[in-house]
């Protein structure tokens, strides 16, 4: 018998961003010395008169040329930061980044950009600031100017623009400059639809070229799962998963979700928001993944329980966070006689339907109507924090803005 060992084959390609053991942290003022004694008693008491706050805690990663690279996390996470040293705009307090080729960021509006200017030498000293010469800007002009869709306008001065016509500007400047390595901080989010559709297209072409590497920071779990090859997801300064790009969106997905359960709320009479001594007890709570695909489905406990020793019923509702509207409601469900203590009742909902999405289920407990057989009383109901979350995520080839899905409607044409 013999063993055989595969080996996996390693990535030659060179490395064009190195981040190793980054830290960084900034002092934020908690009370200011109204004078020199004040200042001087202060530091005799030790006070410092401000508080440390890391943001960033021993990061590391790093990308390779032809990488499509994302950098995900919550607000507050670290990110901006960390483009801002990997920008050379911020220098990290403990460890280096080392950068090798011309990089090119784009990770804030109107840095490097004079409105007292036009829009053409606005171009140039953007250029110029990012270490073009003017040679070099005269050859990408053309370029910057027909993808920003600005031609008639680059003699006026900046502060006539409109916001949009400053990011087109701006994001055409970072796109087109002939750099080797492209940062761009939230531009899927920048220009109307046509221009994002640009953009779109200016991706897909530029993750074919394998001498250029794009950085991109983002809210958006699509477009990290639709461009990206690599990412990297952060919180609270720390980087959660490094490398695999479907385990970063997913769990980012998923902190998102969790971050949406706020803290309940109390009413007037003390039971959390949407109970009462009647439904002192009602809850959503997941018992399948909360990111997941069309192939899936969505299962769900109602755990509840109602005091009275009535008939009641539950009903639960799916409602569409992104587009709004409600797609699924299920109606008063015959829960028999109460006053049995807490209760749990299992649902699953197939998805095969769905595109993709960031759906809520909100349940409620119902009772009879006394004056109206056919119609229920709303008893209780969840609120944000009782009710439960889940996201359907997958790439829909840009088909998503409908809730569904293009081929479960036969569409009749004559």
């Amino acid at each position: 018998m013999t063993n055989s060992i595969v080996k996996k084959d390693e990535d030659t390609r060179p490395v064009v961003l190195s981040v190793e053991h980054v830290s960084k942290s900034f002092r934020l003022p908690t009370e200011q010395a109204s004078g020199l004694k004040q200042a001087f008693i202060n530091w005799t008491k030790g006070i410092k008169g401000y508080t440390e706050q890391t943001v960033l805690k021993d990061i590391n990663f790093e990308v390779r040329q032809g990488d499509f690279f994302g950098i995900v996390g919550r607000n507050g996470s670290g990110k901006s930061t960390l483009l801002k040293i990997i920008s050379g705009i911020y220098v990290p307090e403990h460890g280096r980044v080392t950068i090798n080729g011309k990089l090119v960021p784009f990770i804030e509006l109107g840095v490097g950009f004079n409105p007292e200017l036009t829009g053409r030498e606005n171009v140039y000293l953007n250029g110029a600031l990012l270490g073009f010469t003017n040679a070099e800007i005269d050859a990408m002009y053309d370029d910057i100017v027909e993808f920003a869709e600005l031609g008639d306008f680059m003699d006026q001065k900046l502060k006539n623009y409109s916001s949009g016509m400053q990011v087109r500007l701006a994001f055409s400047v970072a796109i087109k400059a002939q750099g080797d390595i492209l940062v761009l901080d939230e531009v899927l989010a920048v220009g109307d639809e046509a221009f994002q559709a640009k953009c779109n297209d200016f991706f897909e072409e530029i993750k074919k070229d394998p001498t250029k590497t794009v950085i991109l920071v983002t809210h958006a779990t699509s477009s990290v799962e639709k461009y990206c090859n690599k990412a990297i997801l952060i919180k609270d300064g720390e980087v959660l998963v490094n490398g695999d790009k479907n385990d970063a969106a997913k769990m980012y997905t998923e902190e998102n979700l969790r971050s949406l359960q706020n803290k309940a709320k109390e009413s007037n009479n003390g039971y959390p928001a949407g109970l009462n001594e009647d439904v002192p007890y009602l809850k959503c709570v997941p018992t399948s993944d909360l990111v997941l695909t069309h192939n899936d489905s969505f299962e769900f406990d109602v755990e509840y329980e109602y005091t009275n020793e009535e008939r009641f019923y539950l009903a639960f509702s799916m409602l569409d966070t992104r587009r709004g509207g409600i797609p699924y409601d299920s109606g008063s469900l015959d829960m028999g006689i109460g006053g049995r203590g807490r209760q749990k009742t299992h649902f699953s909902i197939p998805l095969d339907m769905f595109n993709n999405g960031t759906f809520k289920i909100i349940a409620s407990l119902r009772k009879d109507d006394p004056k109206d057989p056919d119609h229920t009383l709303l008893a209780g109901f969840t609120s944000d924090v009782n009710s439960c979350l889940f996201s359907l995520s997958e790439d829909a080839k840009g088909t998503d803005y409908a809730l569904i899905r293009r081929e479960k409607i036969d569409v009749k044409r004559s």
